[in-house]
Order: structure tokens, then sequence, then C-alpha cells
């Protein structure tokens, strides 16, 4: 009986832990990107938190801290508004050189058409956001140019 008590903490455990970096493929990475700005609950409506769990599930390392840094942001790079309604996103993969994959992510946001690339790299954990670049800027340049 104390084997089978042991074994099920074990499992529970294991079932708690938290969550891992990284995603399967480059397009599952950009579509759950997007997921935090739909119309459903009020957790996936407020755009990608800036927390430090989601910045490590999302991020590679050289971009977790910036992304969690303080800012005065005069709107979200990831919509390229300040506001939001978009639609449906669309997600292709550009170009894959070594061990980086180019996704382009195209939506309407407020009727306005918006076409990123992101930068993917494959962790030991799954795929991460390296950077992300729009037609006039990056992320990384961006959230360092509206650090505090």
């Amino acid at each position: 009986m104390k084997f089978l008590v042991a074994i099920l903490i074990l499992v529970a455990g294991l079932a708690a832990s938290p969550a891992q970096a990284g995603f399967r493929t480059p397009e599952s990475l950009v579509r759950n990107v997007y997921a935090y700005y739909g119309k459903g609950s009020s957790d996936l409506s407020k755009g990608l938190p800036r927390s430090a769990e989601i910045a490590e599930q999302f991020f590679d390392r050289n971009l977790r801290s910036a992304w969690i840094a303080p800012r005065a942001a005069p709107y979200d790079f990831l919509v390229q508004g300040p506001t939001w309604k978009i639609g449906p996103v669309t997600t292709k993969i550009l170009r894959t050189e070594f061990d980086k994959t180019y996704v382009t992510a195209t939506f309407d946001n407020n009727g306005k058409a918006v076409s990123l690339n992101f930068i993917a790299v494959k962790g030991p954990d799954g795929w991460v956001i390296s950077d992300i670049e729009s037609a006039h800027d990056s992320l990384r340049l961006f959230l360092a140019q509206f650090k505090r």
C-alpha cells in the first residue's frame, strides 16, 4: 500500500510541474501567441502577458528579460496597434536557415493589414521566439527603445 501511495504522489508531482518552454512546431508557437488576443475569456483577451512564466514559454533566453522589463510603449508590437480586434491569423513558413525558421503571420487588426515575420529557434524544449520583424522594426529594438 505504501508503494502505491508513493507512485501516486510521484505521478501527481509530474502532472503539477511548471510549463515547459517552447512549442512543438513554429506554427503552433505563433498561433499560441495570438490566442491571447481573441474574444474569448478575459484571461485570453488582454494580449500576451509580461510574466516570467510566459516569457520562458514563448521567448528564447536572450529575449525573456526584455519582454518582462517595464516599458512605456505606445502600442502592442504583436498586433501593431494600441488596441485590437484581429481577424483570422494565417501562418506560413517563409524559410528555414540553419537553426532558425521564419514564420510569416498575417491578419487584420481593426481593418488594417498586418504582416509580421517571427524568427523561431528550436531549443531543447521546443520552438521559441528569437525575434519578430515588422516592415519597420523588430521586437528586440522596439522593447529596447521603450524600456523605462
